[in-house]
């Protein structure tokens, strides 16, 4: 069951509380995993227990992590088809000041192609196969049938949302949901940078040997680097700035990185969303910092 089948639901923008858990309730019946939004459509806080993911967090695609916190905790993770969760007592202070009410695409096997303005929503009339729409208040969003990578600004006005993701429900919509064009999936291809990032690293004064270069102690250090930043379940700006910071304050005086060092911090950075340039800047910013 997807979202179509409940575009006789009224809208719940601006409704009761109680209007929203029921929106939920009708929406986890047809098999769309969902969870309340605080005022500006961003989900409730992880827990005291959860905070920081000291829990393990809810890692995967299936929302099946290693945390059963019976609170609203992990953002789209917290997302339930579950009636007895959704109207459990550690819920319902979330949803007495709940603002909307919002869904997991990819748990319900779909897509979103989030069209922000007009101009989006014109390139979208032009370019992609016609599905299933919904109003927004500046756009619309165009469900397709399918599951990928969420990818947020693809092109100008246009975010993907579907695995690890949430998207606010808007109620009636209009058409018949199709299959996910690969045009869509091509959006959130990260395309190789057309220039090399320029990164200067500082060389040894005295020319003697790096004691960094032994593989045990400076491939662990960029191995946990890259996890750190593809772990990070939000502020991934902060997490991506501090990774860089961390690593240049170990290894940016010795001369021991080297330019595919500094590569795969930055395609790990663009795999979680940053751009080249922020990539570059957050660099920079951190060699500032250390008075590199």
């Amino acid at each position: 069951m997807t979202p179509d089948c409940k575009a006789r639901c009224p809208r719940t923008e601006n409704r009761p509380d109680e209007n929203h858990l029921h929106t939920a309730l009708e929406l986890a019946a047809a098999g769309v995993p969902t969870l309340p939004l605080r005022k500006g459509k961003v989900p409730f806080g992880n827990c005291r227990a959860c905070k920081g993911n000291a829990c393990g967090g809810r890692p995967n695609m299936k929302n099946s992590g290693p945390c059963e916190c019976a609170s609203v905790c992990h953002a789209w993770a917290a997302a339930t088809t579950n009636p007895r969760v959704l109207t459990s007592p550690a819920w319902a202070s979330a949803w007495r000041e709940a603002a909307a009410v919002a869904y997991h695409p990819g748990g319900a096997g779909l897509t979103v192609v989030d069209l922000d303005d007009a101009a989006a929503v014109t390139w979208a009339c032009e370019t992609l196969p016609a599905t299933r729409t919904v109003q927004t208040t500046r756009g619309e969003h165009w469900i397709y049938r399918g599951t990928m990578q969420s990818s947020n600004a693809v092109r100008p006005g246009v975010d993907i949302k579907s695995l690890m993701s949430y998207v606010r429900w808007l109620g009636p919509s209009t058409g018949t949901v199709t299959d996910l064009p690969g045009t869509v999936c091509a959006l959130a291809v990260k395309k190789p940078p057309t220039a090399r990032p320029v990164v200067t690293v500082p060389v040894l004064a005295d020319g003697g040997a790096c004691r960094h270069r032994t593989p045990a102690y400076l491939d662990r250090g960029i191995a946990m680097a890259e996890q750190s930043i593809t772990e990070a379940r939000s502020a991934v700006h902060t997490t991506v700035y501090r990774t860089f910071l961390a690593v240049l304050s170990a290894h940016g005086r010795c001369g021991c990185l080297t330019d595919a060092h500094i590569t795969r911090l930055f395609t790990a950075a663009q795999a979680k969303g940053e751009s080249l340039w922020h990539c570059i800047a957050a660099w920079n910013n951190a060699r500032t910092r250390l008075g590199l």
